[in-house]
């Protein structure tokens, strides 16, 4: 890795040290002590006080049912934590303590009062897995301390767990079980990237298995684990698959786009092999589903152009269930109660912060089980975002999410880029967004541009391969629609986003620099190529299948064509560019490769950089401090010119 435009990587005994390059000059004090700037002002103390309301809301996520009540994720101090509610609207008790932050478990289904968790250090997303003992309060770890841990899937009995693991070469993705005691199988090693391990048999015999190859293609297959024979369902389908789980007997539940353009609920006999699509009327995606632990019922999301639709059913008799009025919004995270008599989930939606319910079987009620705070925000006040369908260069209809202000225009516009490459843009809550509307008067787009997911495999696939620079041309259409909208201003837009997302913005300013005010990009890719060597080794393979392979001199040729480290000297446009150091999928060095270029030409650019974080900012005082900067940036280069 090359050293740091501003900062110089110091190696001293095998640990990275940052420092500034003028060690006389101080850092701002509202700078994180783990954040080091670069050609970043200082921002004003109103621009903290004008946010301060945005930042405190807070959010809730169902993690599984527990002890009578819930197991939630939320955040009370720096770091998202795990926390039990033992009645709804009952008070919040923290469980887990850890400067780390804790977001994702699975509760023991029985043996052993509890639950597994996961957690790094510093973003790495080298996660462990500890267990948890309710009665002791105690934590165990269960793994090497080094290694990568992901893929929960407690057996029935909850006497076992399943994960994959990097634990044999760093590489492939190893599945295991063990128990709580230690005692560990491995169940499969030295098979290649992607392979998680989905569901366990009532007996705990056999397992349900899957590869994940690319968002286009997965493979699922059963292991006998008294034979360790493995064997693949469906032959030789060629298709993607997500969510895979036992039924009752021989009954195995899947949603795959198989014979579609969507992904489909299915049922298949694993004894005759009879195949039934359970929703063949459905004209979206069947986001996941659960199946209860008595095999009676089964629940599932559909997400119609982006707002979820609940839905549940008898398993015997694939009686429909009569549900509730459900929130509007996005509904993920469904977990049924130990005894099938309820399903709970999560909601979010523009102007309310995700919070967990349930719906009762027997009543039909549904239940607020959380209230997270909105800070000092009034709920009447949070922008809802309309839907519309933008013209693109080949005549393809573009979905987005526009976000306005309640006063009148003409207003600077944002355009938000997801990241992915296959994710969607959906109306969740954003604090920022309404940020943005309420202080800025600016309006925010969120483009789901061709390669995204939620529209179809074949509008997923457009943007593969040679074709990856089309739903850059998605943006340049994005701006044709804004300069004919009488009440959003042209000549004041400035384009944002993460990850892919950062990519998109860096080619965004090669192709419409002399379009766009601003350019803000976190953990983005500047280079094809580079970003395919450097990546974590686990990644690899799976990046390629998206991207192409680096490895090919002809591919590598394209890459390199489109990255926008190459085109550099076309990108006048000033930028705000953030990273984390540990960031192991888009590593810190293509963050550190385009802001040297851009300031060799004398580009304004605005660096933040987190030793203490990965692909983005988990922490609430580097996320604070960054949602500052942001402010500012936009304020100085995207108002200027009111």
């Amino acid at each position: 890795m090359r050293p740091y435009p501003a900062v110089a990587l110091l190696l001293l005994g095998g640990c990275a040290q940052i420092v500034p390059q003028d060690p006389g000059t101080p850092p701002h004090p509202e700078v994180p002590a783990a954040i080091v700037v670069d050609g970043v002002p200082a921002v004003p103390a109103e621009v903290f006080a004008e946010l301060r309301r945005y930042q405190n809301t807070r959010t809730a996520r169902l993690l599984g049912w527990m002890d009578g009540g819930i197991l939630i994720a939320t955040r009370f101090g720096n770091t998202t934590q795990l926390h039990h509610v033992a009645q709804p609207l009952g008070m919040r008790a923290q469980i887990t303590f850890f400067e780390e932050p804790v977001s994702a478990a699975g509760v023991n289904p029985g043996a052993r009062d509890g639950f597994v968790y996961l957690k790094d250090s510093g973003g790495t997303e080298f996660y462990q897995l500890f267990f948890f003992d309710n009665g002791s309060g105690q934590s165990s770890r269960l793994s090497d301390g080094k290694s990568r841990y992901i893929g929960v899937s407690w057996s029935p009995s909850g006497r076992h767990v399943g994960y994959s693991t990097t634990e044999g070469n760093g590489v492939d993705w190893d599945l295991h079980t063990q128990d709580l005691a230690g005692e560990r199988r491995v169940v499969q090693q030295g098979e290649g990237v992607g392979w998680r391990i989905d569901d366990w048999s009532h007996d705990e015999t056999r397992l349900l298995i899957s590869r994940y190859i690319s968002v286009n293609e997965s493979r699922i297959y059963e292991f006998d684990l008294g034979t360790g024979a493995r064997r693949r369902l469906l032959g030789d389908v060629r298709a993607a698959f997500g969510t895979v789980r036992y039924g009752a007997g021989d009954d195995v539940y899947f949603t795959s786009d198989m014979g579609s353009e969507f992904r489909r609920l299915h049922r298949l006999d694993l004894v005759t092999g009879a195949l039934s699509v359970l929703t063949a009327d459905t004209p979206w995606d069947v986001a996941t589903f659960a199946v209860s632990r008595d095999k009676a019922r089964l629940a599932y999301v559909v997400n119609e152009n982006g707002l979820s639709r609940l839905y549940a059913f008898e398993t015997g008799d694939r009686r429909f269930t009569a549900l509730p009025e459900i929130p509007a919004g996005i509904v993920s995270g469904l977990r049924f109660d130990p005894h099938a008599d309820r399903v709970g989930f999560t909601v979010s939606s523009a102007t309310t912060p995700s919070d967990v319910f349930s719906v009762d079987f027997a009543s039909r009620q549904l239940t607020r089980w959380t209230m997270s705070e909105i800070g000092g925000l009034r709920r009447e006040q949070l922008a809802q975002p309309s839907l519309i369908a933008y013209e693109s260069f080949d005549g393809r209809p573009i979905p987005a999410f526009v976000y306005k202000p309640a006063q009148g225009g003409p207003h600077p516009v944002i355009v938000n880029i997801h990241g992915g490459p296959e994710g969607q843009a959906r109306p969740g809550f954003s604090p920022s967004t309404q940020f943005y509307l309420n202080e800025l008067g600016a309006a925010v787009i969120f483009p789901n541009v061709r390669g995204s997911a939620g529209y179809g495999k074949s509008y997923l696939k457009l943007d593969n391969g040679r074709a990856r620079e089309d739903s850059v041309r998605d943006i340049g259409a994005l701006l044709d629609w804004i300069a004919e909208q009488p009440d959003l201003d042209a000549d004041r837009v400035a384009v944002m986003g993460g990850s892919y997302g950062g990519y998109m913005v860096l080619a965004s300013l090669v192709h419409f620099g002399d379009r766009l005010q601003a350019g803000v990009e976190r953990v983005g890719i500047s280079n094809f190529v580079t970003f395919l060597e450097n990546t974590q080794p686990y990644r690899q393979d799976l990046r390629r299948a998206e991207y192409g392979d680096e490895r090919d001199p002809d591919m590598r040729a394209f890459l390199e064509s489109i990255s926008p480290l190459n085109h550099v000297a076309e990108i006048d446009t000033p930028l705000l560019i953030s990273q984390g150091l540990n960031d192991p999928r888009v590593p810190a060095s293509e963050s550190e490769q385009i802001v040297a270029a851009l300031q060799a030409r004398g580009v304004p650019v605005w660096y933040v950089l987190a030793k203490n974080e990965g692909h983005g900012f988990s922490r609430k005082a580097n996320r604070d401090y960054l949602t500052g900067v942001t402010a500012q940036f936009l304020k100085t280069r995207l108002l200027a010119n009111e």
